[in-house]
């Protein structure tokens, strides 16, 4: 890789993580003042007020990576490769607002799961309308692309932003443990990037990760401010939409978030086999239940940080 691009990346990267770090104290004060805070109690079991305005610090980290990537000297860039590279960036800022505003009002109104998948839909159609969808994936066994037809585009895309944004939600259990892992496949989708020679695309993922480091600190156990549902869909659906405007990788993001995901999916069967609704709150996640066994919270985010990042490797390898 060219060494010119590098004051680009650690200015996107940097800028991220010092507004994200910046905001997350104002978070912090801004959901106590306004009574967007969570109590101990429940799946909760915290101590203190806390507020849940964390996606603030977040979203706002990594919109000014973003918008650096178009503001920068162009001298300091590097070159766009794809003509539709701005038309899916646009997608990205657009898509990834409109649910950040949404979960800022689940956070405030706490809304049932209707409107939920309603809004995580109408996302994933914004994404679609600037062409960030699923279109094509990889024979492994021809080694030659199976491309979709339309109307298979929409549906596997819409699958994936909702799963996606669904798994980082129902991740968000423990300090830290979402934040942390959304890093960790940040770190992942930029290598990828960057050795696929995408370098003007490899900022986003990069100003994805300085947002979450940024936050991290603030946010690990003990917590001093959670995320809450603006900052959890947010990450979900950055994810979805970055994986895809890598190249589709959405096997090495599966692969990395494979623990999740198979919990999600097998919480989904147990909750239905019991006349459950999916969407209902419970103790009933895997690092619930490590917690409920003795595991301490550290202990087990630091465990799905390692099983991520291994994974997250392998992924590359």
């Amino acid at each position: 890789m060219n060494s010119e691009y590098w004051p680009a990346f650690l200015i996107v990267f940097g800028s991220s993580c010092l507004v994200s770090a910046a905001l997350a104290p104002l978070a912090q004060w801004l959901g106590r003042k306004t009574g967007l805070a969570d109590a101990p109690g429940g799946r909760r079991q915290h101590s203190g007020v806390i507020s849940r305005l964390g996606g603030v610090a977040l979203f706002g980290g990594f919109m000014v990576g973003v918008l650096l990537t178009l503001g920068l000297p162009s001298a300091w860039l590097p070159p766009h490769l794809d003509p539709n590279e701005r038309v899916r960036l646009t997608g990205l800022i657009l898509g990834s607002t409109a649910i950040f505003i949404f979960g800022l009002f689940d956070d405030r109104y706490r809304f049932s799961s209707l409107p939920q998948y309603v809004a995580q839909l109408v996302s994933s159609l914004i994404a679609i309308a600037f062409i960030i969808f699923i279109e094509r994936v990889n024979n492994p066994f021809t080694n030659q692309p199976i491309v979709f037809p339309m109307l298979l585009v929409w549906v596997l895309t819409i699958f994936w932003f909702t799963g996606m944004m669904n798994t980082v939600n129902w991740l968000d259990g423990l300090d830290g443990l979402a934040a942390g892992v959304t890093a960790i496949l940040s770190i992942v989708l930029a290598v990828h990037m960057i050795r696929e020679g995408q370098y003007s695309v490899a900022m986003l993922p990069l100003a994805l990760l300085g947002a979450t480091i940024g936050f991290l600190p603030f946010n690990f156990n003990p917590a001093r401010v959670f995320m809450g549902s603006g900052g959890s869909y947010f990450l979900g659906w950055a994810l979805a939409a970055l994986s895809i405007i890598a190249g589709a990788k959405v096997a090495t993001v599966l692969l990395a978030l494979g623990l999740p995901i198979l919990d999600v999916a097998w919480l989904i069967v147990r909750r239905w086999r019991r006349g459950e609704s999916p969407a209902v709150e419970g103790r009933d996640h895997l690092h619930y239940r490590f917690l409920d066994i003795g595991f301490t919270q550290r202990q087990i985010v630091w465990g799905y940080y390692l099983f991520c990042a291994a994974f997250g490797a392998l992924a590359l390898w």
